[in-house]
C-alpha cells in the first residue's frame, strides 16, 4: 500500500492530499529513509512523521484497503 493512502486510511493524516503534500515535503520516513507518496509500506514498517517540532513513531501492523473509523488504530502502534 501507498504510504499516502495507509496515512489517510488509518486517519492519521485526515485527507490523502495532506497526506501526499506531506511525503512531498520529506516530513515522513520509512524505516529511516524519506519517503514519496508513492512509497510502498508494509507491515512491520517503522513510520516517522514530523508534524512541526513533534515526531510521531508508529509501527505499521497491518495495510488494509478499507476500515471503519473505530478499527483505524488497529493498523498502527505508537513507539
Amino acid at each position: 500500500m501507498r504510504i499516502d493512502k495507509f496515512l489517510k486510511v488509518s486517519r492519521i493524516i485526515k485527507r490523502r492530499t495532506l497526506a501526499n503534500e506531506a511525503c512531498s515535503r520529506e516530513k515522513v520516513s520509512i524505516n529511516g529513509r524519506t519517503a514519496k507518496p508513492g512509497t510502498e509500506v508494509k507491515p512491520g514498517d517503522i513510520v516517522e512523521i514530523r508534524f512541526g517540532e513533534n515526531i510521531t513513531r508508529l509501527r505499521v501492523l497491518k495495510t488494509t484497503e478499507h476500515v471503519r473509523k473505530e478499527e483505524s488504530s488497529d493498523m498502527y502502534e505508537l513507539l
